[in-house]
């Protein structure tokens, strides 16, 4: 890797199931996709910026009747294929080592069956880390993780979360105990870094790249589309100068951002009916579109956009950051429970 100033772009392909799952709606258990719609969006979208993404896809729709369609027209595009869990439960971090082993293990099986050239990296969904999600992904072999949101907010996003999904049952509300982390997460890195941890006994030392998910430098605000495309709601200009000072901020910190993209930020209502609920959903696509052109042309603009792989590689090469994996147990603890 160069000295020049690199980016990476990455997408996370929560299906339109996975979405009706996480707020409780119980008929996510039909599975409904937007993946041969979204494929199209992702990919006008890439074209149009020049650029190849990492796109992280959720093994059990990868496995779907039309997942092998959806992984392999990305793949020929020149995208990098991540993990992102097989069953899309933003819960990880309660799982037992035994139960993320088997559903990170049957996410990547089905992601190379649906034509991924090869899966070195994970983001989990909400954010939920744990130092067995860490442990798992050594023992795997992959070479970084990118789950990390170094903010403060997402506590109070968690509150808006539950109390504008009255219908949860007591269990569901459980499981989401800790949904999008803790004011804790803001005191990590907001550059790469590498996670590390003691050797287990009989087991190996742990040391693994993390790529943060990029926050606004100082503020510890989130900047990914989804966050500017709800301000843009409001007003476009704010928005617009939000994504401007954002970059700047970056540019002046050193921080070579990571920005997370999002399907809803490519779709709207009339596209996937029933996720009314999620912020930006009010604004049709040709709204969205905009914002997101902004986004990335400020970005390809002042860095050299790479894939999550690529920038995990710069991240080994020059940083000296380290945080031991214990960390994530920091204001993340909750009662042990079954995931499923």
């Amino acid at each position: 890797m160069t000295s020049e100033r690199i980016a990476s772009i990455s997408l996370d392909a929560d299906n339109y199931w996975s979405y009706k799952r996480t707020h409780g709606d119980p008929d996510w258990v039909s599975r409904p996709s937007y993946l041969g719609v979204l494929a199209s969006r992702m990919i006008e979208l890439f074209d149009r910026h020049r650029i190849t993404p990492t796109v992280n896809v959720v093994g059990f729709d990868a496995a779907a009747a039309d997942g092998p369609e959806f992984v392999t027209c990305l793949s020929e595009y020149g995208c990098e294929i991540g993990n992102h869990s097989f069953e899309h439960e933003p819960w990880l971090h309660l799982y037992s080592p035994d139960q993320l082993r088997d559903d990170l293990n049957r996410s990547h099986d089905a992601l190379l069956a649906a034509g991924a050239k090869e899966v070195v990296g994970l983001r989990a969904p909400g954010f939920s880390m744990s130092p067995d999600l860490m442990r798992a992904l050594v023992e795997m072999g992959y070479e970084y993780d990118s789950s990390v949101l170094a903010t403060w907010i997402g506590p109070l996003a968690r509150t808006y979360y539950l109390r504008t999904n009255k219908d949860l049952t007591a269990e569901e509300r459980r499981q989401r105990k800790g949904l999008f982390g803790s004011f804790w997460d803001a005191a990590l890195p907001n550059k790469g870094f590498e996670w590390t941890a003691p050797a287990a006994p009989g087991g190996q030392r742990l040391s693994l790249t993390e790529v943060p998910v990029t926050v606004f430098p100082g503020l510890r605000v989130p900047i990914h589309a989804s966050y500017v495309i709800y301000l843009s709601g409001y007003s476009p200009k704010v928005a617009a100068a939000y994504v401007k000072a954002a970059v700047r901020g970056c540019l002046l910190s050193g921080t070579e951002p990571s920005l997370l993209l999002h399907p809803l930020d490519l779709l709207d209502s009339s596209d996937a009916p029933g996720l009314e609920f999620f912020p930006g959903m009010n604004l049709d696509f040709g709204r969205k579109r905009a914002i997101l052109d902004l986004a990335l042309q400020e970005l390809t603009s002042n860095f050299t956009v790479v894939t999550m792989r690529e920038h995990a590689r710069h991240v080994r090469e020059t940083t000296t950051i380290t945080r031991d994996v214990g960390l994530l147990d920091r204001g993340r603890r909750v009662d042990m429970v079954p995931a499923r």
